[in-house]
C-alpha cells in the first residue's frame, strides 16, 4: 500500500497455510500462450516483438522508484505510464465504472479475492513471469489466491502507527495511544483514510477481529471513530509521512513503509519518528500485481512484472519503496540494516499478533454503511 518497508509474515498462521496439504505450487498455476519467436527475446524484455510502445499502471502513489520506470523504457523500449488510487475501493470502483484501460492494477490481499470472484482479474503466464520462482514459499498461494494464478507479490507490510518521540515522550504501545479522547495530542493525530483499516483499528482496540461482522460490534467501532474524530487532525492516506515530517502530527495511524522512511532523515524524514506495532495487533497485508480482464497490452504487462522481479531490480525498489520484498533472490541485495529492522520484517512473536483483512461477503455492505455513517457524523465527506 504505498511506499514502504515491511516482511516476515505470520509465521505460525501462515506455516500452517503453506503447510497445510494440497495447496498447488505456484509453478502449477496454468499457462497462457507462449510468446510468438517473431522477434528478438532476452530474459529481461521477452520477446520484443510484442511489446507495446506503452503500458498503463494503475498504483498505489510512491509505489514504484521513478528511475526503474525510466531504466525499462531505456532497456526495452516501453514508456510505463502511472496513474495513482487511494484506496482499494477506489480501485475496484474505478474498474467496475469502466474507466482506462490499466495494463497492470495493484490490488492488496482481500481485494485480489474479491476482483477474482467477480472475473475482473486474468490468469497469468509464468513462461513470461519466469521471474515468480524467486518468491518466498510464505507469499505465494495464500488465501486470496491460493492457486497462485493471477497475481504477483509486490510489497507487503503492517499497518501500526508512527509516534514522533520529539514530542510524545511517553506513550504506550496499544491502540489506546491512539483513540484516548483525553489524548494530550489531540488535533496532532492521523488516520488512515481507508473504509477497512481504519473501522479495522477501531474493532482491535475494542477486542474483536478485523474481519468482525456483527452490526453491534461494528456500530460500536463507529462510535469509537466518531468520538476520536475530535482529536483528528486529518484522514489521509497519501500525505500522512509529510504530516508526520513537518510536525503537524505527532501520532500517525500509518503503513509501515511510510512510517519508516519519515523516520530517516537520508529519506527526506526526520530522526525520532517510530513505528510501533499495537500489542492488540494491526493489519497485516500484501500487495500484487494483477492484469484486468481486457487489459490491451498484456504481454507486455506481464514482461515488465517479471522486470520488477529481477533480483537487483526488486531490491533497488523495496529500499527505495520502503516497504518488505516477497522476493527472497533480492535480500542478497539489500542493505542488511534493513533485513534487520523489526519493524519491516517482525519477529515470529510479533507476528503472531497480526491479522489478514479478507473478503466479509455481502457484509461489506454493513462496512461501507458504517463508514459513510462515520464520514457524514465527523463532516469528512
Amino acid at each position: 500500500m504505498k511506499r514502504i518497508l515491511v516482511y516476515m509474515i505470520v509465521l505460525v498462521t501462515l506455516l500452517l497455510t503453506a503447510c497445510g496439504g494440497a495447496q498447488p505450487s505456484v509453478t502449477e498455476a496454468p499457462e497462457a500462450t507462449e510468446p510468438s519467436s517473431g522477434g528478438a527475446t532476452s530474459d529481461r524484455c521477452g520477446d520484443t516483438s510484442q511489446l507495446a510502445d506503452e503500458i498503463f499502471l494503475y498504483t498505489w502513489v510512491e509505489y514504484i522508484d521513478p528511475e526503474i520506470k525510466t531504466q525499462f523504457e531505456e532497456e526495452c523500449g516501453v514508456k510505463v505510464t502511472e496513474t495513482n488510487f487511494d484506496s482499494n475501493e477506489t480501485l475496484l470502483a474505478t474498474l467496475q465504472a469502466g474507466g482506462a484501460d490499466y495494463d497492470i492494477v495493484v490490488p492488496s490481499d482481500y481485494m485480489v479475492q474479491l476482483m477474482i470472484d467477480e472475473g475482473m482479474l486474468m490468469e497469468l503466464d509464468w513462461n513470461v513471469i519466469t521471474n515468480i520462482q524467486h518468491m518466498e514459499p510464505l507469499n505465494v498461494n495464500q488465501y486470496f489466491d491460493p492457486e497462485q494464478k493471477y497475481t504477483v507479490p509486490y510489497f507487503w507490510g503492517t499497518s501500526g502507527f508512527a509516534v514522533d518521540t520529539n514530542v510524545v515522550t511517553d506513550y504506550e504501545t496499544s491502540w489506546k495511544t491512539m483513540f484516548d479522547p483525553n489524548s494530550p495530542y489531540c488535533g496532532q493525530i492521523s488516520m488512515l483514510d481507508d473504509e477497512r483499516e481504519t473501522i479495522g483499528a477501531a474493532l482491535m482496540y475494542l477486542g474483536y477481529s478485523i474481519n468482525d461482522t456483527d452490526p453491534a460490534h461494528l456500530e460500536e467501532a463507529k462510535n469509537l471513530l466518531i468520538e476520536q474524530a475530535n482529536c483528528v487532525k486529518a484522514y489521509d492516506s497519501q500525505t500522512n509521512d509529510d504530516l508526520l515530517i513537518s510536525g503537524e502530527t505527532v501520532l500517525a495511524h500509518i503503513w509501515t513503509g511510510d512510517a519508516i522512511l519519515a523516520g530517516l532523515p537520508d529519506s527526506g524524514g526526520r530522526e525520532g519518528i517510530v513505528y510501533v506495532i499495537p500489542e492488540e495487533g494491526c493489519t497485516i497485508w500484501q500487495d500484487n500485481m494483477a492484469i484486468p480482464v481486457g487489459a490491451p497490452n498484456a504481454y507486455t504487462a506481464m514482461v515488465f512484472m517479471n522486470y520488477l522481479n529481477i533480483p537487483e531490480i526488486a531490491a533497488q525498489n523495496a529500499e527505495w519503496v520502503g516497504y518488505g520484498t516477497p522476493n527472497a533472490a533480492a535480500k542478497e541485495f539489500i542493505d542488511p540494516a534493513i533485513l534487520e529492522d523489526e519493524g519491516i520484517y517482525p519477529p515470529a512473536e510479533v507476528s503472531s499478533r497480526l491479522q489478514w483483512i479478507e473478503d466479509v461477503g455481502d457484509a461489506l455492505e454493513l462496512y461501507d454503511r458504517i463508514w459513510t455513517e462515520f464520514k457524514a457524523a465527523v463532516g469528512t465527506q
